[in-house]
């Protein structure tokens, strides 16, 4: 439910078909696209969907107030304004997710999420990248108390880490999602992996 490809610019490595083949030798019946802050990854994976294997086109987005996931898109989401782009992903059907919100290590958590808590329609309650298992246990826990439905992705940008985390939903992954139909599975990708990610992502702010 949460894979970037080489559309996520400064950290993503993988072409979308090449994203589909790792997830169908790893056993999934689909995958979420979501490159920061654009669709186009997704799209061009959901060029390759078959009758046995589903593309959910979404986006990590970058908000003014930390990153949302939208699933399910059509249209690239043009507001940075965090309750602007929730009311674009709504507006074309789809759902927003809340990836990593208690993740202390990543500038781009959410944190306080009790403004936008009736807006978001599930949070990532595991997140394969997060350092610290308490951030996810939080997550959870967040879920609970305001019982919103919970979702678990890889966060993969390397193919080894393709089918770390996800969901098992026994209707479509859209309605299982908003019933909470649904259960999830993980486990944890490896530090290096977020490693060679920072360090993509420094090499690339310095165009080498």
């Amino acid at each position: 439910m949460h894979v970037h490809s080489k559309y996520s610019l400064k950290c993503g490595t993988l072409e979308p078909e090449d994203i589909i083949k790792h997830a169908v030798k790893k056993g999934l019946n689909g995958i979420a696209v979501t490159d920061h802050n654009t669709i186009k990854g997704g799209l061009e994976a959901k060029k390759h969907e078959t009758e046995l294997f589903k593309v959910i086109v979404g986006c990590e987005l970058n908000t003014t107030h930390g990153e949302i996931i939208g699933l399910f898109l059509t249209e690239e989401i043009k507001s940075k304004e965090i309750n602007e782009a929730i009311e674009e992903i709504h507006s074309q059907g789809g759902l927003v997710i809340i990836p990593h919100p208690f993740d202390k290590f990543r500038k781009s958590s959410i944190g306080d999420l009790d403004g936008y808590v009736k807006k978001i329609d599930a949070i990532e309650a595991f997140n394969a990248r997060c350092i610290l298992d308490n951030s996810n246990k939080e997550a959870l826990e967040y879920a609970k108390k305001h019982k919103i439905p919970v979702t678990a992705g890889s966060d993969a940008h390397y193919a080894s880490e393709i089918g770390l985390a996800g969901i098992y939903a026994s209707s479509d992954s859209k309605n299982g999602i908003l019933n909470n139909d649904f259960r999830i599975f993980h486990s944890r990708s490896s530090l290096l992996n977020h490693l060679k990610t920072k360090t993509s992502k420094l090499l690339k702010s310095f165009d080498l």
